[in-house]
């Protein structure tokens, strides 16, 4: 199993709103796909999730200071969890 396979939490605003009705947001890897999600998942934080809904996130074109560049991209997963489980961050 891959060891990157979940980059990071997603802390904003509706994530954290999401997070109060057992709904937790991920950055993942591009390649990955739901089960490696639910083990990576069981083995960071030791809970199982009960679903995993997984979305690509577009890249977008900006502008700064009159020059064109490209901004984030890749995927997220939300991640579900019992009405019990908990995930904590520090």
């Amino acid at each position: 199993m891959k060891t990157n396979i979940i980059k990071n939490p997603r802390v904003t605003e509706k994530a954290s709103f999401a997070a109060e009705q057992n709904v937790y947001t991920f950055d993942v890897s591009s390649s990955a796909n739901k089960t490696e999600i639910k083990k990576a998942i069981f083995t960071l934080y030791k809970v199982k999730p009960t679903k995993v809904n997984m979305l690509t996130v577009p890249r977008k074109v900006v502008f700064s200071r009159g020059k064109i560049g490209k901004k984030g991209g890749g995927k997220k997963a939300l991640v579900y969890l019992k009405k019990g489980d908990k995930i904590e961050f520090i």
